[in-house]
């Protein structure tokens, strides 16, 4: 029986029960949709009528938008298991008090109302609760292969819950399918526990928080992407108008089913029969027809058959005006939108890049979506309130808007195109110039001429660009590259096929298990541990025992790996065991075991989530060998574990681990920046590790950063704020609408240059005393005085220059970066002309307020060699006393240390007022050293 399964669905050993699970979780919330949506709509409808459903579609849209919100708000701060418990819990509830409503013919229009909308939340938070949880579940290998037997559920509960509908309410009344569907409801609570206690519980609140962020796509940015995108935009407004489209349809078919339906009961029997049907339609569709027409016809064209359908079908109500018409027009609505249009559309945001694609796709559906039905209902208030129009003429309306929509997919078609060409087969020296001239969409065949002809690059370029897909009509073309010389090419193949089980391509890789290439040999025994029957013992032993050491650390790799999600399979193979031998060999005998070895061994214990076994990882961060750390980096990042953060932090400080550390950190995901932010605050961190923390809050370059590095530039630290400032603007040079806000950079400059002067009086104040140290003679008493000085105003320069950089940093966010650089390199360089040319042209350039902050600072570093000589700007000497005041609120450079450590060796009381209490000092050292000093000076 389970190899039955394996077979059809696509699952593994280990994935069976959490995949039913799933499948039934999302069967429930579907069902409970599907007998409430068409039990209060038809209710809606009979008591209302027709006329005030542009209201409910106003209201929706409100509400989703704000729901949308508020929710993100809400999951990122508290526990998501929580909150879902809670909203089941909260709608089982309000749809128990709806029955109780139904069954004392207690209605009016508020209730009608409310529940019209709450119906709609539901929708919305129901099935955004769950894919994030199922995201959670499943890792994006396993996404891709058991999504399709998960979302089948949506299908079976589809159907299923209509038909149920138009049983139950015409057979008992409608007030009993709302209260089954209350009770299917609250069925989802045990089903989510389990699911919880399976899978999630394991997962640490780094890796939780990660999935819950990158669902959260909604930025104000993402409007600024599409605007920027042909592509994009036309996708947004086609998806807008199918919107609308489908609201007008959905609007008259309610009418003219209300007109010839009066009694409710019967009138929800028949949206709920129709709407199962519509989508046993559309799964029928998706099985036997969504592959074949693509692979005919292309992306593009495919998108055409909707609204030419919908056009078709629109001009038969013209001529017949009767519901058996609009049955027809909203079966092809609801069952090609949700089986090949959905497919084409998908395809054709392919081209995009991954990071824009998932932003931009997020604010398309939900967002474009909410809007074009707060449209739909501005459109129909004015034709049917205000013009007093019949329903029938919506029709005319709909007529307009399909011949719109296919306009824009023409356009579609020719963006799309671009797109393909620009980011995918911009490198294909054998595609032809006439070829792009074609009128004939042929992009999938391209892709499968790249597959054929292409050279080692470009075959992995689409590779990388496939990544996230599953297309069935590629499969046979990839398994043909097996037989390409290319390793990486292979390991490319096997990775793309692994989303499939009818390959049988087994055979094939098996062979490459004992190639060379160990990065091949691993990747060969992955697809085959995973693809073959794992019970039997003798299978996969054999490489787990193999003599050759590099296939045997593969398939322990390998199985660890894939014993992550599959407990049983680790168990089965002894995983615990042969991890733990692998390790006691190790420390019997370091020297004798390779170094590769060590390596594959540290990602296992990653892998396999062995918390016992982290400290093998921990020792091993702290490594001699480059390369043993290089691969500790890397599993402390999979497993994304709280304890290994310092460590990783501590990698930052060496040059050639930095890139790799942070990496490894942002792989915690977003919540690591609190993390960050935190240990920055309290100022545990030294200086050389502070400056990589902007860095890694900018690796995530989105808004989200942007708005943490905004923080980090008002922190009092030097250091910090330089950091910040580099991290904002390599944002900026990747994506020029991710910046600060000019009045925010505005007003960060006025800061710096208030700072910059202040550095400066600082500095001219000390060298007045070292240099009236030089004109008294300078004995074994104060000699020490005089070196203390000079190491202090040596700390406040290195101040200046990081000041100085903050400033021109900031000024190449407001300004032409090109510009900004130029001059910053002329007033650095030791020649007077450019210096002075230099200050000519930013006079010109800047603005009269940031003139009159940023030149005098300027005149002052071109013009003025001696800083006890400036003339530029105006200072007062200050006395010792009120120098060390000042120099305790300066944090960089080891300022604050130096002035301590000046008060110390001076052994002057009258300098006790100069310390902070010393609860104020959050460096430990600097803490220690004021303690001292302070005790030091009182016992004098």
């Amino acid at each position: 029986m389970k190899k039955i399964i394996y077979k059809t669905f696509g699952l593994r050993d280990g994935e069976i029960f959490i995949s039913f699970l799933m499948q039934l979780y999302i069967f429930l919330i579907i069902t409970v949709l599907l007998i409430v949506k068409p039990t209060v709509n038809a209710m809606f409808v009979s008591k209302l009528g027709a006329e005030n459903l542009p209201y409910g579609y106003l209201l929706v849209a409100i509400t989703a938008v704000f729901t949308t919100y508020f929710y993100s708000k809400a999951i990122r701060k508290h526990s998501l298991v929580k909150i879902t418990v809670l909203s089941l819990i909260v709608f089982s509830a309000v749809f128990i008090v709806l029955g109780v409503l139904f069954n004392l013919e207690i209605i009016n229009q508020f209730i009608l109302y409310f529940y019209y909308v709450f119906v709609s939340l539901f929708a919305v938070v129901a099935t955004s609760q769950f894919w994030i949880f199922a995201n959670m579940v499943f890792n994006a290998r396993e996404a891709k292969r058991i999504f399709g037997f998960i979302g089948a559920g949506a299908i079976a509960g589809g159907i299923f819950g209509g038909y149920l509908t138009s049983i139950i309410a015409a057979s008992f009344g409608k007030e009993y399918t709302i209260f089954l569907a209350s009770i299917l409801l609250l069925l989802c609570i045990p089903i989510l526990n389990k699911v919880y206690y399976l899978r999630i519980k394991y997962l640490n609140t780094f890796k939780r928080k990660q999935v819950i962020e990158n669902q959260d796509r909604l930025e104000s940015s993402s409007l600024k992407l599409i605007s920027k995108s042909k592509h994009l935009s036309y996708l947004a407004i086609i998806t807008g108008i199918s919107v609308v489209v489908a609201k007008l349809i959905d609007f008259q078919f309610s009418d003219f089913a209300n007109k010839a339906i009066s009694n409710s009961d019967d009138l929800a029997a028949f949206f709920g029969f129709w709407f199962s049907t519509f989508n046993v339609v559309a799964l029928t569709i998706q099985l036997l027809l969504t592959n074949k027409i693509l692979n005919k016809i292309g992306v593009s064209s495919s998108l055409l058959v909707l609204p030419l359908t919908i056009g078709l079908g629109s001009l038969l109500f013209l001529t017949f005006p009767e519901l058996w018409v609009l049955i027809i027009i909203k079966g092809i609505d609801g069952s090609f939108k949700q089986s090949l249009n959905k497919a084409a559309v998908e395809l054709s945001i392919m081209p995009i890049p991954l990071h824009i694609k998932n932003q931009a796709k997020s604010y398309i559906d939900v967002a474009v979506d909410s809007i074009a039905t707060g449209f739909s209902g501005f459109l129909l208030i004015f034709f049917i309130k205000e013009l007093n129009l019949s329903s029938s003429y919506i029709t005319v309306i709909v007529l307009l808007f399909v011949f719109i929509w296919i306009l824009l997919i023409y356009k579609l078609r020719e963006a799309y195109f671009d797109s393909f060409k620009k980011n995918i087969q911009k490198n294909l020296s054998f595609i032809d110039d006439k070829k792009e001239k074609s009128k004939k969409e042929n992009n999938l065949l391209d892709i499968k001429n790249v597959f054929e002809n292409g050279n080692e690059e470009e075959i992995l370029a689409m590779f990388d660009r496939l990544k996230d897909y599953k297309f069935k009509i590629f499969q046979k073309p990839v398994i043909q590259l097996l037989k390409h010389p290319s390793s990486k090419i292979k390991v490319a193949a096997i990775d793309f096929l692994d989303a499939f089980d009818d390959n049988n391509i087994l055979d094939d890789v098996v062979a490459f298990i004992y190639d060379k290439d160990e990065t091949l040999v691993y990747v060969a025994l992955d697809y085959v541990l995973e693809h073959s029957n794992q019970r039997d013992t003798t299978f996969f032993n054999r490489y787990l025992d193999h003599q050759e050491e590099y296939i045997a650390n593969g398939a322990l790799l390998a199985l660890a790996k894939q014993s992550k999600n599959n407990y049983n399979l680790g168990k089965y193979y002894h995983l615990k065991n042969r991890l733990e031998l692998k390790i006691d060999k190790y420390i019997v005998n370091r020297d004798a075991v390779r170094k590769e070895i060590v390596a594959g061994l540290l990602l296992s214990i990653a892998y396999s989530g062995l918390e016992n076994h982290y400290g093998f990882i921990a020792e091993h961060l702290k490594n001699q060998k480059p390369y043993i750390i290089k691969f500790a980096t890397i599993a402390a990042g999979i497993t994304s574990q709280e304890i290994f953060i310092k460590d990783l932090l501590n990698l930052l400080d060496k040059r050639r681990h930095r890139k790799r550390a942070i990496r490894a950190l942002k792989s915690y995901g977003p919540k690591i920046i609190n993390v960050l932010l935190s240990l920055e605050k309290e100022d545990d961190l030294n200086s050389n590790i502070r400056k990589q923390v902007p860095k890694i809050v900018g690796a995530f370059q989105n808004e989200k950063s942007v708005h943490i590095l905004e923080k980090i530039l008002k922190s009092v630290n030097s250091t910090s704020r330089l950091e910040a400032t580099k991290a904002l603007r390599k944002i900026h040079k990747k994506d020029l609408d991710l910046v600060p806000s000019k009045r925010i950079i505005r007003k960060q400059i006025t800061k710096e240059s208030g700072y910059y002067k202040h550095i400066l009086e600082s500095i001219i104040s000390i060298q007045y005393l070292i240099n009236k140290d030089l004109v008294d003679e300078i004995n074994n008493e104060n000699q020490t005085i005089y070196e203390g000085r000079k190491i202090l105003s040596d700390a406040l320069e290195q101040e200046l220059k990081k000041s100085f950089s903050i400033i021109f940093n900031l000024l190449s966010l407001l300004y032409s970066e090109e510009d900004i650089q130029i001059t910053f390199n002329a007033i650095k360089s030791n020649h007077k002309e450019a210096k002075i040319n230099s200050l000519e042209l930013l006079e010109n350039l800047l603005d009269s307020s940031i003139k009159a902050l940023v030149v005098p600072i300027l005149e002052h570093e071109v013009l003025d060699d001696d800083h006890y000589n400036t003339a530029t700007i105006p200072f007062i000497i200050l006395t010792e006393l009120e120098l060390l005041k000042k120099l305790m609120k300066v944090s960089g450079s080891g300022v604050r240390q130096s002035a301590v450590n000046y008060i110390r060796i001076s052994k002057n009381k009258t300098l006790i007022p100069a310390l902070l209490p010393i609860k104020k000092y959050r460096n430990k050292i600097v803490k220690q050293l004021a303690y001292d000093t302070l005790k030091m000076l009182r016992n004098l």
